[in-house]
């Protein structure tokens, strides 16, 4: 005896309509032969036999229109707004739940998956039409029809373990981690974009979302083609030890390995600069680095010796006249002198040794050893970055200042533009020492503030163009210190091309315990967004007709009919079916296992 099973095809014709209309037309036709045709049949049976089958046409008609309903949202297609008062009810009821809402959809299971492999199977243009250009520029926008959309959230915890958005150009990354900013935003929490192509749209909505809110004053706008509304940022302001600020600098020299004799030379030299200015009471910046790097630093030197006789070597006045007369007053030579000779035997500096020794270095070797990082110093001290990048304390000045810490500890919205269209090479090294001043900020939160901190929600797009090492360590270890960080990129290759390093690029994608995956094209990241999904077991019914007749005997015939179902293993998303993805849709691989289709909508002021 055959197996029994309880599958069909969720794509066969819908033959209920058809009996609903069998069933309804012999309910007509049996009230019509009960009354007018001269047949021996009461009209009370005729009653009770058209109402029975009035019964079955609404149980038939109940299954069709089902059937209908799950077709017709195979053809659900176009773009969706939404006002700010839309997404803020979003956010009260997300925050009800303590979640974040990611848009419309459902979770995606096997049965879902079993749904997308039979219209495979049976053909996409076959069985919903060609009319809906299910493999044209459009998208595959039935795929969002396979069950019924309602409003999916992720849980907030979720945050802490970072986001990745990948898809290609113009399908909707930015549009979604607009959503999320929005509601970050609403939610009074401090908000950091770094946005590398400058999209206008983005930090209107900021701009605007704050105003809707009463707290325009938490807006914070940086871009360095509109310095007359921008704010001044010292990315060389917070700092606990003063080897991070060598650190945060070097970090953006070109290297391999992190490790090369130019690197290392190049942060010994930064942290040479940076001890001598502390020693002299001045706050070091871009500007001074600069300054001492490409035009020597005799005067630093000069003043650092100047500050240490004072404080630690008494009547150095008078014992150092005679090594002044000795070198023909060149004062600087004769200050050093007198230092080797006298002052370090009473009092020795580290940090002043170290100077020395870089002012005293071979001038052609030490160009060639900084010949990587004088360039770095330019791009950050070029106009009008002199004045964005290394503000001066002027009281009475007209540009307001700020940096990383104070934006963080005022729950403020930092819209930061970096133009990279225009000047990618600057726009890359204004978003690298940015985020290592972050990282550097991260770090202190996590050493002194765990009791007391807010999250900070750090969103980077385009992050091929600003990636760094200290972004990879604000992720490994940011956690700590509530960092929610969201990367958005187009394809995996990406970010070794950024870093340099395939391992480093694993580092990232490691720390990304969220993946929103809009259409990719790329076939290598298809295959790694999906290869960590699980499988399930697909079915398929396999119909067989047969009939024949033996030549050997008379009238001899035979037939037969075979109905099986098979089991395979296959995808739950196979990866060709994220390059047909529509603009605005998405699969979303969250912490956990859980996978979400889901479609976003356009934020777009009421007005």
């Amino acid at each position: 005896m055959a197996k029994s099973f309880d599958w069909e095809n969720p794509w066969r014709p819908n033959i209920e309509a058809k009996m609903a209309a069998v069933w309804g037309g012999a309910a007509t036709a049996t009230l019509i032969i009960g009354k007018y045709m001269p047949v021996p049949i009461p009209m009370k049976f005729s009653a009770i036999a058209a109402l029975v089958c009035t019964g079955m046409a609404a149980y038939r008609g109940i299954a069709a229109y089902n059937r209908y309903v799950d077709s017709s949202r195979l053809n659900n297609s176009g773009f969706e707004f939404m006002s700010i008062a839309e997404l803020a009810q979003k956010t009260e009821e997300a925050k009800r739940n303590k979640s974040v809402w990611l848009g419309d959809g459902f979770d995606w299971t096997d049965i879902e998956a079993q749904k997308m492999h039979s219209m495979i199977g049976l053909g996409i243009a076959k069985t919903i039409g060609k009319s809906t250009d299910a493999h044209g520029l459009n998208g595959a926008y039935w795929l969002h029809g396979l069950d019924e959309e309602t409003d999916r959230f992720m849980s907030l915890d979720n945050l802490v373990g970072h986001t990745g958005f990948v898809g290609t150009t113009r399908v909707g990354k930015t549009r979604g981690m607009e959503l999320l900013i929005g509601q970050a935003i609403l939610r009074g929490e401090c908000v950091i974009v770094i946005d590398p192509k400058g999209d206008h749209a983005l930090q209107e909505n900021m701009k605007r979302i704050c105003e809707k809110i009463g707290q325009p004053e938490r807006f914070v706008y940086f871009h360095p083609a509109h310095p007359e509304r921008s704010v001044a940022i010292d990315p060389m302001r917070n700092w606990n030890r003063r080897t991070e600020l060598a650190s945060r600098v070097a970090a953006l020299i070109p290297s391999e390995t992190g490790a090369d004799p130019f690197a290392a030379f190049g942060w010994k030299v930064l942290n040479d600069i940076v001890n001598g200015l502390v020693a002299t009471g001045v706050s070091p910046n871009l500007a001074h680095l600069k300054q001492y790097i490409e035009g020597g630093a005799d005067n630093l030197v000069l003043n650092t010796l100047r500050h240490h006789f004072i404080d630690h070597v008494a009547d150095w006045e008078s014992r150092s006249s005679g090594f002044v007369k000795k070198h023909k007053d060149r004062v600087l030579e004769a200050y050093i002198d007198f230092y080797k000779q006298i002052a370090i035997h009473e009092a020795q500096s580290s940090d002043l040794d170290g100077l020395i020794s870089t002012f005293e270095h071979n001038r052609d070797h030490f160009q060639k050893m900084v010949a990587s990082l004088i360039p770095i110093l330019s791009m950050l001290t070029s106009d009008p970055l002199t004045d964005l990048l290394s503000p001066t304390a002027e009281i009475g000045g007209k540009r307001q200042s700020t940096d990383m810490a104070k934006i963080i500890n005022n729950n403020q919205v930092l819209y930061l533009g970096l133009d990279s269209l225009a000047d990618g090479t600057v726009g890359s090294a204004i978003g690298s020492i940015m985020l290592a001043d972050l990282t550097a900020v991260a770090g202190d939160r996590y050493n002194y503030g765990i009791d007391s901190i807010k999250p900070v929600n750090l969103f980077i797009d385009e992050a091929a163009e600003v990636i760094n090492q200290p972004t990879i360590q604000l992720m490994n270890k940011g956690g700590g210190a509530l960092f929610r960080v969201t990367l958005a990129m187009q394809t995996l290759a990406d970010l070794p091309a950024r870093l340099g390093d395939e391992n480093k690029a694993r580092q990232v994608m490691g720390n990304i315990n969220n993946l929103i995956c809009f259409r990719v094209t790329d076939g290598d990241t298809q295959e790694y967004i999906t290869n960590g999904l699980p499988k399930f077991k697909y079915k398929s019914i396999t119909l067989r007709y047969g009939h024949g007749a033996d030549a050997h005997l008379q009238d001899e015939y035979k037939s037969s009919y075979q109905e099986s179902v098979n089991e395979e293993e296959a995808p739950v998303i196979p990866p060709a079916i994220l390059g047909e993805l529509a603009p605005l849709h998405f699969f979303a691989k969250l912490s956990g296992g859980r996978i979400i289709k889901g479609k976003i909508k356009i934020l777009q002021d009421e007005e």
